[in-house]
């Protein structure tokens, strides 16, 4: 048996499946260390300034606010990411031993961001709201440590089961229905080195951003063989980049191979969101 396969044995499936298909996300505290984190923020910082520069780099997702799709090779960490025992742990116990990386990238909520909509990422799939599986799954890492006044992010737990078929887009709520959502909010507050994972069907939502410091967090997106999220975006690996991958991480990624790095036109828009809908 492999170190690798042993240090995800580490981790408890039924305590994971419990807590995506319960609440919807969980968490692992200090999965990386803090100088890891701090490098990650470097190569973020510089690829966000950059991606304000291109006709369309950024995505607004709000006032004050951006998502930005990267390439895995932009950041110096992404095999350590996608090779760390409880990510492999939680994408196979609940993905299959099948599952893919789709997609990589960050948000931005700058100060002055304020309250999104409520809203799920991308319409329920008939996996989920026929089958009552989850296959799909988004891990975030914070690079800074969070505090109250920084737009935390807030998740109405249990609410990746909610019929959406009427929501505006199957992803936006009438507005009739925020209570429900604030009563079960909850905000999370993690700290540097700490990862977590959810469905993205979640009910969810930045904060307002009332700080002077912005709160960039990574995304990692990872599917199972049933879902089609790979099609919102463009994952691309140059074959050299590619070569010097793990074996057993090649199998797990699901990306378009290319001799050099083009620049992604970035596809997963959220409409409301960009077009600031916020309270």
């Amino acid at each position: 048996m492999s170190t690798q396969v042993k240090e995800m044995q580490k981790y408890d499936v039924a305590e994971i499946m419990g807590g995506l298909y319960g609440a919807g996300t969980i968490a692992q505290k200090g999965a990386f260390s803090r100088e890891w984190i701090a490098q990650l923020g470097e190569d973020i910082e510089k690829l966000y300034e950059e991606a304000l520069k291109r006709p369309n780099g950024a995505i607004g997702r709000g006032p004050k606010r951006h998502y930005v799709e990267i390439h895995p090779e932009d950041i110096r960490g992404f095999v350590d990411l996608v090779t760390h025992p409880w990510v492999q742990a939680v994408c196979a116990a609940v993905l299959g031993p099948d599952y893919k990386v789709v997609e990589i990238g960050f948000d931005v909520p700058n100060p002055g961001a304020v309250n999104q909509p409520w809203h799920r990422d991308f319409p329920s799939p008939e996996d989920t709201y026929k089958g009552r599986r989850i296959n799909s799954l988004a891990f975030n890492l914070t690079t800074v440590d969070v505090d109250p006044d920084m737009g935390p992010f807030e998740i109405a737990p249990g609410t990746q089961w909610d019929d959406g078929s009427e929501f505006e887009h199957e992803m936006f709520p009438d507005k009739e229905n925020y209570s429900r959502y604030e009563e079960r909010a909850q905000r999370k507050m993690p700290s540097m080195g700490d990862i977590s994972a959810r469905s993205a069907l979640t009910i969810h939502r930045g904060t307002a951003n009332n700080s002077n410091k912005s709160r960039p967090t990574l995304v990692l997106g990872v599917d199972a063989p049933t879902a089609n999220n790979a099609e919102r975006h463009d994952l691309q690996l140059t074959k050299k980049f590619y070569e010097t991958l793990p074996e057993s991480l090649k199998n797990h990624i699901n990306c378009r191979l290319v001799d050099e790095l083009e620049v992604i036109e970035q596809a997963h828009d959220i409409e409301l969101l960009k077009m600031g809908e916020a309270e």
